[in-house]
């Protein structure tokens, strides 16, 4: 059945300005500011009071009342970025032969040598906005951060995959570079 309006409303916190054009979105904080392309979904943008945001959409059907909640958390990240960051931590397991990680280009990109025992070097370069930088707390510990979320996952998400383990038993060989713990920069 479809609905005539249904709608989610995204609250702006104090310090934060949210723009919108023909559902172009630009975020701007503390942290700097983050812009975002809704151009592919149908809905409507708009301003409901001054620290409100309303995404809705008009005789929806349930697939597309599903996307303004998405919209409405993606915008919800992007403030996030901007107010807090996003802080993710990596850890390098290995049972034998110990993984080498050096940051190099200045926070730009990772370097991984030795992953089981392998000669050959796994360079992997951080997306626009993210850095990465070994742990001073901890050993064997990178961290990533960032403002926006998707950067910061995803160049997390390249790291792990460039360490997969090819040809042999996984249940065994456990070794690689996993993703510890998800949080933001300050708190």
């Amino acid at each position: 059945m479809k609905d005539i309006l249904k709608f989610h409303d995204v609250t702006i916190p104090e310090g934060v300005t949210v723009s919108f054009k023909s559902r172009n979105v630009v975020v701007t904080g503390p942290r700097g500011t983050l812009k975002k392309s809704f151009q592919h979904v149908d809905c409507e943008l708009v301003r409901v009071s001054k620290d409100k945001i309303r995404v809705q959409v008009y005789h929806g059907n349930r697939k597309h009342v599903a996307c303004i909640r998405t919209v409405a958390s993606h915008i919800q990240n992007l403030i996030k970025g901007v107010t807090k960051g996003f802080l993710y931590k990596l850890r390098l397991v290995y049972a034998h032969f110990p993984i080498n990680a050096n940051v190099v280009d200045g926070g730009k990109t990772i370097e991984i040598r030795n992953f089981l025992g392998e000669k050959v070097v796994r360079r992997v370069p951080m997306l626009e906005g993210v850095t990465i930088a070994n742990s001073q707390a901890q050993k064997d510990e990178l961290i990533i951060q960032g403002n926006d979320i998707e950067c910061v996952s995803q160049s997390a998400a390249d790291i792990q995959q460039s360490v997969l383990v090819k040809g042999k038993d996984i249940r065994k060989f456990l070794d690689g570079i996993y993703v510890s713990e998800k949080t933001t920069i300050s708190e």
